[in-house]
């Protein structure tokens, strides 16, 4: 029918789907020659040429400079226009709201932090989000029209089925069941909601540990105990978005937690939480117990732990080790992960000895077999993996040429 939009195998679709075959080239090589360009994708100079016109005409790439090193004039390098969209991510936690601006080639362009101290009323927790997202686009030098999409990442996870926040009791002001009705009437742009441990599962797998991983378990311990399980490549979130709260898990070696959303804690985050961690230290003799917020001591314990020779600080990697691989024993051996990633402060500080010591423990917990690896996204992976989430969204519309 004349006027429709292409259908599978018209010119129109074939060419839209080399348009975003070179978009995604140029995405992760960076500048690419036109004769590169078509090599890549196995297109000829002249149909290469012709995607290229194509691409600079609608704003999603540009020329920026000629290729060196070579007899004769340079060829001119084409790289995908950064301001062809802009997407945003917002990371929740007790303490603050941090908000970022990437641009559609992943750069963060603009960020943002907001304070959060004390109980927030919801119409207060509008204003929280909002202040943070202004504050990154005013740094990125935009206005939120120009914002695409946004993805706000917290503890627990949204109900579908309810809309309400369960599994994060102690995030005050985010359980209204008109949160998220009022967020929408606030935001100009589409807004997404994910579980915070399920966006390091994102950003490691297009970032870091996991590329090319299409089923793995993130192991994630900094403030609270949890997990992300990617099977087939997807995230699965289960049906009230609780997949992953293996806090709650019943392990042995600790008493049975019971009323556990009421309680926020469980067996597996009592054994192997990051509050655990001073404690255990000063029940093996660890001198020198750090003050300040657990999760910073436990990081300090862990770290020092790696790199000390002494009984005490060999003891508290050994038990702790042994703590992480209880838990994760059942992990494994229900799901059966090609891969597990040791994320969060109090995994990342005890590095290579950590896991190696908890990788020689679950293969003798558990009769899977899935290789250990250390996270790699450091530096705010919630708002990476937040960021990468938005932009994976806006690059599907915006580099969609068929339409």
């Amino acid at each position: 029918m004349a006027g429709t939009a292409g259908t599978p195998g018209t010119p129109r679709v074939l060419r839209a789907m080399n348009d975003r075959a070179a978009l995604d080239l140029l995405l992760e090589h960076g500048p690419l020659s036109r004769t590169r360009i078509g090599k890549l994708t196995g297109l000829s100079k002249p149909t290469a040429s012709q995607l290229l016109a194509r691409l600079e005409a609608a704003g999603l790439v540009l020329v920026t400079g000629t290729s060196e090193g070579r007899p004769g004039p340079g060829a001119q390098l084409y790289a995908v226009n950064p301001a062809a969209a802009y997407a945003a991510g917002v990371d929740v936690t007790p303490e603050r709201v941090l908000a970022a601006v990437a641009d559609v080639t992943g750069r963060t362009v603009g960020a943002h932090e907001v304070r959060t101290p004390g109980r927030r009323a919801a119409r207060s927790v509008v204003q929280q989000v909002t202040d943070a997202l202004d504050g990154a686009v005013k740094a990125a030098g935009l206005a939120r029209d120009d914002v695409r999409r946004l993805v706000i990442g917290t503890p627990g996870a949204f109900d579908p089925n309810t809309g309400r926040l369960r599994y994060a009791s102690h995030l005050p002001g985010w359980h209204s069941p008109t949160l998220l009705d009022e967020l929408a009437a606030a935001l100009p742009m589409p807004v997404e909601y994910e579980n915070d441990v399920n966006l390091v599962a994102v950003a490691e797998q297009r970032l870091g540990a996991a590329r090319g991983h299409g089923d793995f378990v993130l192991l994630w311990n900094e403030g609270g105990l949890g997990a992300a399980l990617v099977l087939g490549g997807r995230l699965h979130r289960g049906w009230t978005g609780g997949a992953g709260e293996v806090g709650f898990l019943p392990v042995p070696g600790t008493p049975l937690v019971r009323q556990v959303t009421k309680a926020n804690s469980g067996g597996y985050q009592e054994l192997a939480g990051s509050q655990a961690i001073p404690r255990l230290a000063r029940e093996l003799g660890v001198p020198d117990i750090p003050a300040g917020p657990y999760t910073e001591a436990a990081a300090t314990l862990l770290a020092r732990a790696a790199r000390t020779d002494d009984d005490p600080h060999r003891r508290l990697l050994r038990t702790y080790a042994t703590h992480l691989a209880t838990g994760l024993a059942s992990l494994v051996s229900v799901l059966d992960p090609e891969l597990v990633v040791l994320s969060g402060t109090s995994l990342t500080s005890g590095g290579e000895a950590l896991r190696l010591l908890v990788q020689a423990e679950l293969a003798e917990l558990a009769a899977a077999r899935p290789r250990l690896v250390v996270g790699d996204v450091h530096e705010q992976p919630v708002l990476r993996g937040a960021l990468e989430s938005a932009l994976a969204t806006a690059r599907d519309e915006v580099f969609d040429t068929s339409r």
